[in-house]
């Protein structure tokens, strides 16, 4: 059973919690916990007992607190001296050992890498210490693309780690892979998925655009300067699962496109949420009305911030992107676009975004258009720019595909939408947990995506719409929380994004959908974006290593995503291969039947990487598919 973080109170107060609460007369136990922690935290670092659980992730400063400021302000705890730079320390297992480690990289392949002298971070203050460190969420973390990102020496080395010091995430070594021109190399050409890889073009340009610098310079090659600082022993450490057997060997969860695993953070949120803050919101003047709504208007602050919107209120709260893609459909679709009216997607998209829009066209006599893709993946913009007519009411394209991870260049295709006055809609289900999003510099009118996709939970999920779009779009659900005024001969609703919820909504999940929000901004998605670029690299060198096996979806643009079939298997038989040896991957057609049939497949299978993923992880992913292609026998069939 989970269980919220525990505080530093004494036994007695423990076995108080236990029987509901304080005998008459005496503080709530829940206040007396808070101030317990106000003060351990108030202590020098040295007298803290080991046995305290200070482990909690750090925090930004708390401008405003959760809960309407109720809580009491939480001291920070004193910043503790960074390591010597020219010392690093085994994030496994806290041993002195050479610097610049490459954590997950075997030593054969890791001494031909080039070695990156990572520069002493700059000092800032320290982090506040709390309990439980998500009550400060109405601040949560800023957004990267806007401010500065916390101080990165406010976190402890591990030299210093103990029970009472958050590990660090952000402000350790750096990963050191190879870089963007070798994935170019190998993606080049590939046509067939099986050529050998050719000679690295000069790194004028990294192979993943969202990559390059905002003064939009190319993003450096490894021996230039140094790349992001990331520990991926640490982050592991905060994803539970990641410890479970799977038929008596170790997890490898190599199916993030279809859902990612939760840290911690978001595990204990939930918790916390549903022990001390469970209430529907709004109608009610009590105490746990209060601390739900505010919970829940933090989560929409944070995935405002997160998404770079202009206002909370073009957030719309849903249960996944398939919600979010019908909601449009149904409401501004349907007030929109008429008989002889077009629709367009691309070659590459999910059937979510595929299936709405034919039940529209069926409904209002209009016609579907498909931009094609070229033998990589990657859709083809002078096509798109063929098929824009005046009768162009909506375009509707996927960011990332979840079949082959192609990277589509939506900004563009935005722009080319509006230029014939058509409203964009962009499916960011894949796109969010890879790369940094920004809605107003991608211009679209409509954002979806998911929280499972992004290290939150399953059942909620976000439409972003422009306010002025949303303001006069209908309703497209009635009853209760999206109205102001109801009689029997008519109803006033209320404005965005309330007029969209109707009924009591995810209040849990979509706070859980805020504290993954936060633990991700903690590491930073450029971080993240690096390390699972490199990670890709390393996978489809691997990847290519293995007789008889195709990729399909070679794009120089890609996120984490390798689909790929085996000669003499069925895709189905390489999963449950897999599977016996403790690795998680998808096969099928992944919801993305006409861009498998594109490549002539009706199913592959799918690894797909995210952040907590090592390079140990793929050797094991490759030395099982090598098993198999040996397999002579089956082979020859």
């Amino acid at each position: 059973m989970t269980t919220v973080p525990s505080t530093p109170t004494s036994d007695g107060l423990a076995g108080l919690s236990g029987l509901g609460g304080a005998p008459a007369g005496l503080p709530d136990v829940t206040l007396l916990a808070q101030l317990a922690g106000e003060f351990f935290a108030a202590l020098p670092s040295g007298s803290h007992d080991a046995r305290l659980p200070f482990g909690a992730p750090p925090q930004p400063p708390q401008t405003e607190l959760a809960l309407a400021n109720r809580a009491p302000a939480i001291a920070p705890a004193p910043a503790r001296p960074a390591a010597a730079p020219d010392e690093a320390v085994d994030a496994a297992t806290g041993t002195g050992r050479a610097a610049n480690p490459v954590y997950g990289v075997p030593e054969a392949y890791a001494a031909a890498l080039p070695r990156v002298e990572s520069p002493e971070p700059p000092r800032g203050p320290s982090a506040p210490s709390s309990p439980y460190y998500f009550l400060g969420e109405a601040s949560a973390y800023p957004s990267a693309a806007s401010t500065a990102s916390p101080a990165p020496s406010a976190l402890p080395s591990h030299k210093d780690a103990s029970p009472d010091v958050p590990e660090d995430r952000v402000t350790a070594r750096s990963f050191g892979l190879p870089g963007d021109a070798d994935l170019r190399a190998l993606l080049a050409g590939l046509g067939d998925g099986r050529r050998e890889p050719q000679a690295p073009p000069s790194p004028s340009a990294p192979a993943f655009y969202f990559l390059a610098p905002s003064h939009e310079e190319a993003a450096p090659a490894i021996g230039q300067s140094p790349r992001p600082a990331f520990d991926v022993q640490a982050v592991r450490r905060d994803f539970p699962i990641l410890q479970e057997r799977v038929n008596g060997r170790p997890l490898i969860w190599f199916d993030n496109a279809a859902t990612t695993q939760k840290p911690q953070a978001v595990i204990d949120r939930l918790a916390y949420f549903y022990q001390h803050e469970n209430s529907n919101i709004h109608r009610a003047a009590h105490e746990l009305a209060a601390r739900a709504t505010d919970a829940y208007a933090g989560a929409r602050n944070k995935v405002a911030r997160f998404l770079g919107a202009a206002q909370t209120e073009e957030i719309i709260f849903v249960r996944g992107t398939t919600e979010g893609i019908n909601l449009i459909a149904k409401t501004w679709g349907a007030q929109n676009v008429g008989e002889g009216d077009e629709i367009i997607v691309s070659h590459l998209e999910h059937h979510a975004n595929i299936v709405p829009w034919q039940q529209l066209a069926a409904a209002k006599g209009a016609k579907i258009k498909v931009i094609p893709v070229d033998d990589s993946g990657q859709v083809r913009l002078d096509e798109y720019r063929k098929l824009l007519t005046s009768r162009t009411k909506l375009v509707s394209i996927t960011q990332v595909s979840n079949a082959l991870g192609t990277v589509v260049p939506v900004k563009e295709i935005v722009a080319e939408a509006h230029r014939f006055g058509a409203v964009a809609v962009v499916d960011g289900a894949q796109s969010v947990s890879h790369m940094r999003v920004n809605v107003q510099d991608i211009d679209a009118d409509f954002f979806v995506f998911s929280g499972h996709k992004i290290f939150g939970p399953t059942g909620i999920g976000v439409v972003y719409g422009k306010r002025d779009i949303l303001e006069a779009m209908p309703p497209w659900q009635g009853g209760g929380n999206m109205i102001a005024d109801v009689t029997f001969e008519k109803t006033v609703y209320h404005g965005a994004p309330t007029r969209f919820e109707a009924g009591t909504g995810n209040i849990a999940d979509a706070v859980g959908l805020g504290a993954a929000l936060d633990y991700v901004e903690r590491i930073g998605l450029e971080n993240i974006a690096r390390y699972e670029h490199d990670l890709l690299v390393y996978a489809t060198r691997g990847l290519l290593t293995v007789p008889g096996l195709k990729l399909i979806g070679t794009a120089q643009d890609k996120a984490s995503v390798l689909s790929f079939v085996l000669e003499g298997y069925r895709p189905e038989e390489v999963g449950k291969a897999l599977n016996e040896e403790g690795i998680a991957v998808r096969s099928g057609h992944h919801c993305a039947q006409p861009i498998l049939r594109r490549f002539g497949q009706e199913a592959t299978v799918r690894p797909s990487l995210a952040f907590y993923n090592t390079c140990e992880e793929v050797d094991t992913l490759v030395a099982v598919l090598k098993r198999l292609a040996g397999n002579t026998g089956r082979n020859a069939r």
